[in-house]
Protein backbone atom coordinates (compact mmCIF):
# COMPACT_ATOMS: atom_id res chain seq x y z
CA UNK A 1 0.00 0.00 0.00
CA UNK A 2 1.42 3.38 -0.97
CA UNK A 3 2.16 5.70 1.93
CA UNK A 4 2.37 9.39 1.07
CA UNK A 5 5.18 10.87 3.11
CA UNK A 6 4.18 14.42 2.25
CA UNK A 7 1.22 14.10 4.65
CA UNK A 8 2.96 13.31 7.93
CA UNK A 9 2.43 14.72 11.40
CA UNK A 10 5.10 14.58 14.11
CA UNK A 11 3.79 14.29 17.67
CA UNK A 12 5.94 14.09 20.80
CA UNK A 13 5.71 13.32 24.49
CA UNK A 14 6.59 16.11 26.96
CA UNK A 15 10.05 14.59 27.53
CA UNK A 16 12.86 17.01 26.49
CA UNK A 17 14.43 14.40 24.18
CA UNK A 18 11.13 13.89 22.39
CA UNK A 19 10.43 17.61 22.09
CA UNK A 20 13.90 18.21 20.62
CA UNK A 21 13.42 15.38 18.15
CA UNK A 22 10.07 16.80 17.04
CA UNK A 23 11.62 20.21 16.37
CA UNK A 24 14.45 18.65 14.36
CA UNK A 25 12.17 16.46 12.25
CA UNK A 26 9.73 19.29 11.52
CA UNK A 27 12.67 21.41 10.39
CA UNK A 28 13.81 18.61 8.05
CA UNK A 29 10.48 17.32 6.74
CA UNK A 30 7.80 19.90 7.52
CA UNK A 31 4.56 19.35 9.42
CA UNK A 32 0.96 18.50 8.46
CA UNK A 33 -1.92 18.95 10.93
CA UNK A 34 -2.75 15.60 12.49
CA UNK A 35 -6.32 15.54 11.22
CA UNK A 36 -5.03 15.89 7.63
CA UNK A 37 -2.02 13.55 7.85
CA UNK A 38 -1.92 9.96 6.58
CA UNK A 39 1.04 9.02 8.77
CA UNK A 40 1.59 10.02 12.41
CA UNK A 41 5.18 9.79 13.68
CA UNK A 42 5.13 9.38 17.47
CA UNK A 43 8.26 10.43 19.36
CA UNK A 44 8.60 9.23 22.94
CA UNK A 45 8.31 5.97 24.84
CA UNK A 46 5.88 3.06 24.90
CA UNK A 47 3.34 4.93 27.02
CA UNK A 48 3.17 7.77 24.54
CA UNK A 49 2.87 5.28 21.69
CA UNK A 50 -0.18 3.74 23.37
CA UNK A 51 -1.71 7.20 23.83
CA UNK A 52 -1.15 7.99 20.14
CA UNK A 53 -2.67 4.67 19.04
CA UNK A 54 -5.75 5.40 21.17
CA UNK A 55 -6.14 8.84 19.57
CA UNK A 56 -5.81 7.50 16.02
CA UNK A 57 -8.12 4.48 16.30
CA UNK A 58 -10.60 4.23 13.42
CA UNK A 59 -9.10 7.23 11.63
CA UNK A 60 -7.22 5.10 9.08
CA UNK A 61 -3.99 6.80 10.13
CA UNK A 62 -0.91 4.66 10.60
CA UNK A 63 1.43 5.35 13.50
CA UNK A 64 5.18 5.05 13.09
CA UNK A 65 6.99 5.40 16.41
CA UNK A 66 10.60 6.36 17.09
CA UNK A 67 12.07 5.86 20.53
CA UNK A 68 12.78 8.95 22.57
CA UNK A 69 11.82 7.27 25.84
CA UNK A 70 13.32 4.51 27.95
CA UNK A 71 12.49 0.93 26.88
CA UNK A 72 10.83 1.63 23.54
CA UNK A 73 9.56 -1.89 22.91
CA UNK A 74 6.81 -0.59 20.62
CA UNK A 75 9.08 1.92 18.92
CA UNK A 76 11.51 1.95 16.01
CA UNK A 77 15.05 3.25 16.41
CA UNK A 78 15.41 7.02 16.25
CA UNK A 79 17.15 8.34 13.16
CA UNK A 80 16.53 11.52 11.21
CA UNK A 81 17.83 10.35 7.81
CA UNK A 82 15.87 8.36 5.25
CA UNK A 83 12.55 8.68 7.04
CA UNK A 84 10.46 8.63 3.86
CA UNK A 85 12.09 5.37 2.75
CA UNK A 86 11.67 3.80 6.19
CA UNK A 87 7.96 4.61 6.30
CA UNK A 88 7.47 3.31 2.75
CA UNK A 89 9.16 -0.01 3.64
CA UNK A 90 7.52 -0.42 7.07
CA UNK A 91 5.45 -3.46 8.03
CA UNK A 92 1.87 -2.68 9.05
CA UNK A 93 -0.05 -4.42 11.84
CA UNK A 94 -3.73 -3.68 12.35
CA UNK A 95 -5.48 -4.95 15.47
CA UNK A 96 -8.66 -4.64 17.50
CA UNK A 97 -8.44 -3.47 21.13
CA UNK A 98 -10.34 -4.88 24.08
CA UNK A 99 -13.43 -3.10 25.32
CA UNK A 100 -13.94 -2.84 29.07
CA UNK A 101 -17.45 -2.11 30.36
CA UNK A 102 -17.64 -1.60 34.11
CA UNK A 103 -20.52 -1.63 36.57
CA UNK A 104 -19.60 0.69 39.39
CA UNK A 105 -20.54 0.81 43.07
CA UNK A 106 -22.32 4.16 42.56
CA UNK A 107 -24.60 2.70 39.88
CA UNK A 108 -22.79 4.22 36.91
CA UNK A 109 -21.05 2.46 34.05
CA UNK A 110 -17.87 3.20 32.14
CA UNK A 111 -16.60 2.02 28.75
CA UNK A 112 -12.92 2.17 27.80
CA UNK A 113 -10.61 0.54 25.27
CA UNK A 114 -7.36 -1.31 25.92
CA UNK A 115 -4.58 -2.08 23.47
CA UNK A 116 -2.50 -3.90 26.10
CA UNK A 117 -4.75 -5.23 28.85
CA UNK A 118 -7.79 -4.86 31.04
CA UNK A 119 -6.85 -5.38 34.68
CA UNK A 120 -8.54 -5.51 38.07
CA UNK A 121 -6.64 -4.83 41.29
CA UNK A 122 -7.46 -4.80 44.97
CA UNK A 123 -7.99 -1.30 46.34
CA UNK A 124 -7.06 -1.96 49.97
CA UNK A 125 -5.12 -4.30 52.23
CA UNK A 126 -7.84 -6.92 51.65
CA UNK A 127 -7.33 -9.34 48.77
CA UNK A 128 -9.84 -9.20 45.95
CA UNK A 129 -12.45 -11.92 45.67
CA UNK A 130 -13.67 -12.43 42.09
CA UNK A 131 -16.04 -14.67 40.15
CA UNK A 132 -15.02 -15.36 36.54
CA UNK A 133 -17.45 -16.28 33.76
CA UNK A 134 -16.56 -17.06 30.15
CA UNK A 135 -19.41 -16.79 27.63
CA UNK A 136 -21.93 -17.03 30.47
CA UNK A 137 -20.43 -20.12 32.10
CA UNK A 138 -18.82 -19.86 35.53
CA UNK A 139 -15.21 -21.04 35.28
CA UNK A 140 -13.96 -19.75 38.63
CA UNK A 141 -16.66 -19.35 41.27
CA UNK A 142 -14.17 -17.72 43.61
CA UNK A 143 -10.68 -16.39 42.87
CA UNK A 144 -8.87 -14.76 45.79
CA UNK A 145 -5.97 -12.67 44.52
CA UNK A 146 -4.29 -9.29 44.34
CA UNK A 147 -5.50 -8.83 40.76
CA UNK A 148 -6.50 -10.33 37.44
CA UNK A 149 -5.83 -9.20 33.88
CA UNK A 150 -6.98 -10.08 30.39
CA UNK A 151 -4.25 -9.33 27.88
CA UNK A 152 -4.00 -9.01 24.10
CA UNK A 153 -1.04 -10.43 22.14
CA UNK A 154 0.18 -6.85 21.76
CA UNK A 155 0.23 -6.43 25.54
CA UNK A 156 1.42 -9.90 26.47
CA UNK A 157 5.06 -8.76 26.84
CA UNK A 158 4.10 -5.89 29.15
CA UNK A 159 2.65 -6.22 32.67
CA UNK A 160 1.30 -9.66 31.80
CA UNK A 161 4.83 -10.99 31.37
CA UNK A 162 5.93 -9.45 34.67
CA UNK A 163 3.08 -11.37 36.32
CA UNK A 164 4.42 -14.60 34.73
CA UNK A 165 1.76 -14.71 32.05
CA UNK A 166 2.41 -16.25 28.61
CA UNK A 167 3.78 -14.37 25.61
CA UNK A 168 1.34 -14.51 22.69
CA UNK A 169 2.45 -14.15 19.05
CA UNK A 170 0.94 -11.00 17.58
CA UNK A 171 -1.08 -12.96 15.00
CA UNK A 172 -2.50 -15.45 17.54
CA UNK A 173 -6.33 -15.25 17.91
CA UNK A 174 -5.94 -15.54 21.68
CA UNK A 175 -6.17 -13.61 24.92
CA UNK A 176 -4.25 -14.39 28.10
CA UNK A 177 -6.00 -14.34 31.47
CA UNK A 178 -3.35 -13.95 34.15
CA UNK A 179 -3.75 -13.66 37.94
CA UNK A 180 -1.61 -11.48 40.18
CA UNK A 181 -0.60 -13.30 43.37
CA UNK A 182 -3.40 -15.86 43.32
CA UNK A 183 -4.07 -17.10 46.87
CA UNK A 184 -6.97 -19.46 46.10
CA UNK A 185 -6.92 -21.53 43.94
CA UNK A 186 -3.25 -21.39 44.89
CA UNK A 187 -2.01 -23.38 41.90
CA UNK A 188 -4.05 -21.54 39.26
CA UNK A 189 -1.68 -19.77 36.87
CA UNK A 190 -4.16 -18.43 34.33
CA UNK A 191 -5.74 -19.45 31.04
CA UNK A 192 -5.57 -18.92 27.29
CA UNK A 193 -8.87 -17.82 25.76
CA UNK A 194 -10.16 -17.42 22.20
CA UNK A 195 -10.28 -13.71 21.37
CA UNK A 196 -14.00 -13.88 20.52
CA UNK A 197 -15.18 -14.75 24.04
CA UNK A 198 -17.02 -12.53 26.48
CA UNK A 199 -15.41 -12.39 29.90
CA UNK A 200 -17.50 -11.32 32.89
CA UNK A 201 -15.78 -10.69 36.21
CA UNK A 202 -17.91 -10.09 39.30
CA UNK A 203 -16.41 -8.55 42.43
CA UNK A 204 -17.54 -10.56 45.45
CA UNK A 205 -17.87 -8.79 48.81
CA UNK A 206 -17.28 -5.51 46.96
CA UNK A 207 -17.82 -3.26 49.99
CA UNK A 208 -15.38 -5.21 52.13
CA UNK A 209 -12.91 -5.89 49.31
CA UNK A 210 -13.05 -2.90 46.91
CA UNK A 211 -11.52 -3.32 43.46
CA UNK A 212 -10.35 -0.92 40.76
CA UNK A 213 -10.37 -1.72 37.03
CA UNK A 214 -8.15 -0.29 34.31
CA UNK A 215 -8.08 -0.40 30.51
CA UNK A 216 -4.54 0.71 29.64
CA UNK A 217 -4.33 4.16 31.29
CA UNK A 218 -8.07 4.58 32.02
CA UNK A 219 -8.81 3.59 35.61
CA UNK A 220 -12.21 3.19 37.25
CA UNK A 221 -12.52 3.11 41.05
CA UNK A 222 -14.73 0.73 43.03
CA UNK A 223 -16.18 -1.53 40.35
CA UNK A 224 -18.63 -4.32 41.13
CA UNK A 225 -18.41 -6.00 37.74
CA UNK A 226 -16.46 -5.85 34.50
CA UNK A 227 -17.28 -7.20 31.03
CA UNK A 228 -14.43 -7.65 28.55
CA UNK A 229 -14.87 -8.22 24.83
CA UNK A 230 -12.83 -7.58 21.71
CA UNK A 231 -13.98 -4.41 19.94
CA UNK A 232 -14.43 -5.65 16.38
CA UNK A 233 -15.48 -2.24 15.06
CA UNK A 234 -12.37 -0.43 16.33
CA UNK A 235 -8.95 -0.68 14.66
CA UNK A 236 -5.50 0.68 15.48
CA UNK A 237 -2.64 0.58 12.96
CA UNK A 238 1.07 0.54 13.71
CA UNK A 239 4.12 0.59 11.42
CA UNK A 240 7.45 -1.00 12.24
CA UNK A 241 10.76 -1.37 10.41
CA UNK A 242 10.93 -4.72 8.56
CA UNK A 243 14.19 -5.72 10.27
CA UNK A 244 12.56 -5.19 13.67
CA UNK A 245 8.87 -5.79 13.14
CA UNK A 246 6.48 -5.86 16.08
CA UNK A 247 5.77 -9.55 15.43
CA UNK A 248 9.48 -10.35 15.51
CA UNK A 249 9.99 -8.40 18.73
CA UNK A 250 7.25 -10.34 20.52
CA UNK A 251 8.58 -13.65 19.19
CA UNK A 252 12.11 -12.76 20.29
CA UNK A 253 10.90 -12.14 23.85
CA UNK A 254 10.18 -15.87 24.13
CA UNK A 255 13.88 -16.62 23.69
CA UNK A 256 15.34 -13.81 25.79
CA UNK A 257 16.92 -14.31 29.20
Amino acid sequence: MSRHFQSVCFVASPAPEAQAAQEELIRLYGQTPQEEADIVVALGGDGFMLQTLHKTMNTGKRVYGMNRGSIGFLMNDYRTDGLAERIEAAVENAFHPLQMTTRNADGTTCIALAINEVSLFRQSYQTAKLKVEIDGRVRLPELICDGLMVTTPAGSTAYNLSAHGPILPLEAPLLAMTPVSAFRPRRWRGALLPNKVTVDITVLEAEKRPVNAAADNTEVKSVVGVRITQSEDTTARILSDPDRSWSDRILAEQFSD
